[in-house]
């Protein structure tokens, strides 16, 4: 039986979509065949997969409310198939915050929901002053200077290990 994984995303800015691309790209390159989803159009049932991975961003300390939503009303389906999930936020720049048990908005999210993936990670996010709104690029400096992290920057800056995504695709390939 040919391996289906379904991955479904949540983005603000498209560097979740960017990382689940690449998981997606590494994964087919196994052999096996991926659909890609974002989390408003997802209309197919999760059994139709032998892995389910929802990448998921996070603004303002907060994952969208609609992934809890979806995980709520998924979650007898996600039980039953190899789920993972990985959440993608600027805190995962910092060492001592980059790992799933480690970073408080991934330890907060879990805290907060009745489902536990088989797999769960954390990668660090991409900071793009220029494309953010007056409003929001005053709030994420805000939050980078109370960080240590940059606060001036012409160019955008990803933080993303992309060798941890490709580690993170190689289990879901092994699951």
């Amino acid at each position: 039986m040919e391996k289906r994984v379904g991955i479904l995303y949540s983005t603000v800015d498209g560097h979740t979509l960017k990382i689940c691309k690449r998981i997606a790209r590494h994964i087919e390159n196994a052999g096996f065949k991926t659909e890609l989803f974002d989390l408003a159009n997802f209309d197919n049932s999760i059994s139709n997969y032998s892995n389910f991975i929802i990448g998921a961003s996070i603004r303002y300390g907060k994952h969208n409310k609609n992934v809890v939503e979806f995980i709520e009303n998924h979650q007898t389906e996600l039980e039953q198939t190899n789920s993972a999930f990985f959440s993608v936020n600027l805190v995962a720049r910092k060492p001592e915050k980059s790992r799933f048990d480690t970073n408080p908005y991934v330890i907060k999210f879990f805290n907060s929901i009745d489902w536990q993936p088989k797999l769960i990670d954390v990668f660090a996010g991409r900071l793009d002053y220029q494309s953010y709104s007056f409003i929001d690029r005053i709030l994420i400096k805000m939050i980078m200077k109370m960080t240590h992290g940059p606060t001036k920057t012409e160019k955008p800056i990803e933080f993303t290990d992309w060798q941890r995504v490709e580690d993170f695709s190689q289990k879901i390939i092994q699951s």
